[in-house]
């Protein structure tokens, strides 16, 4: 008869003492700063310091600093828009210390970014833009820029959230903003948000004041669909209704008489003489529950609604007027970018 026991009582005391073995921290941190080592030396070429402004040292317009990042060998460098700002003299330093003229493209202050053109290069070092919608919470990123002038400083986090919305410079929401702890600093505006695969999955735009690491990026896919428009046609088509508004609550007793069951909608606080509202009869105190079928909460929800694909289609509108409910349509028409 065989004996186990002896197998058994080895095998256990064996598990035991793995289990109990501690875990090797230096591998752990030399894989960690191997991935960051990898992501820098790939992408950190291709990330440029955006300097606007005049060269002469005592002009009185004052110049800013940023960074950017190559997209492509030809000299394409996505930035923040506030980074460029009206300026119409741009330079981009790269690793080296070389420094060249670029041109502007195109700008969205919709979403903070703007598209440059290196003049007269190429084969330039480049990155990759990646695809956000891959990203996870608690996803390694790597944050490469300028910040306070530092040249190539390259700091490290994770993916706090996804989806998160901010408020662009032009006052529009700007949606499916990545929230990371990697440390950002002024300067570091408009440079790449990296993933261990050495692919920009964002732009950091934005640090909220009197926060402790809470920084954003915008998304990798929104640059990607910029980057397409401007290219297309020099800045981004969005739809255009002619309104001035404000989100407000509906009042309960307005809801239960129209039979509808929003909290909140699009108040309209003026109408544009001969726009699209004007023309669709639209009037200042109207209050917009609905748009193409999509409820509006609130003038982010009205704004969203307005992209490219409505742009001459005509939509189905309803409003409350003076506890009224009230079906209107209008016919958007493409806005004109501000010059």
């Amino acid at each position: 008869m065989l004996d186990f026991t002896s197998d058994i009582v080895d095998d256990a005391a064996s598990s035991r003492a793995t289990a109990s073995a501690p875990v090797d921290d230096r591998a752990l941190l030399d894989a960690y700063s191997n991935a960051v080592i990898d992501v820098t030396d790939r992408v950190g070429p291709a990330v440029v310091r955006v300097e606007t402004g005049p060269k002469v040292p005592n002009s009185r317009e004052r110049g800013g600093l940023g960074s950017g990042i190559v997209i492509s060998p030809d000299g394409l460098v996505l930035t923040n828009s506030h980074v460029v700002g009206s300026s119409k003299e741009i330079r981009l330093r790269d690793v080296e210390g070389n420094v060249g003229e670029a041109r502007v493209l195109g700008v969205d202050p919709d979403t903070d970014l703007a598209l440059l053109r290196a003049n007269g290069v190429r084969d330039l070092p480049y990155a990759a833009l990646g695809n956000s919608k891959t990203l996870r919470r608690g996803q390694l990123v790597i944050a490469i820029g300028n910040p306070l002038g530092f040249e190539s400083t390259v700091t490290a986090g994770v993916v706090s959230a996804l989806g998160r919305s901010i408020r662009s410079v032009s006052g529009r929401t700007i949606e499916d903003v990545i929230q990371t702890d990697a440390a950002l600093n002024p300067g570091n505006s408009g440079g790449p948000l990296v993933s261990s695969n050495a692919e920009v999955i964002g732009i950091n735009t934005a640090i909220i004041n009197g926060a402790q690491g809470i920084c954003f990026a915008v998304a990798s896919n929104t640059a990607q669909f910029v980057l397409s428009e401007i290219i297309r046609h020099g800045y981004v088509r969005r739809a255009y209704i002619g309104v001035a508004g404000q989100t407000a609550p509906v009042p309960r007793r307005h809801a239960v008489l129209a039979g509808v069951d929003n909290k909140m909608g699009a108040l309209l606080m003026q109408i544009e003489p001969d726009g699209p509202a004007a023309k669709a009869g639209l009037l200042p105190g109207d209050v917009v529950i609905k748009l193409d079928g999509v409820d509006i909460n609130g003038v982010d929800d009205l704004i969203r609604v307005l992209d490219r694909d409505r742009i001459g289609h005509r939509l189905a509108m309803d409003v409350l007027r003076l506890g009224r409910l009230r079906a209107i349509d209008i016919d958007p028409i493409e806005r004109k970018p501000a010059r």
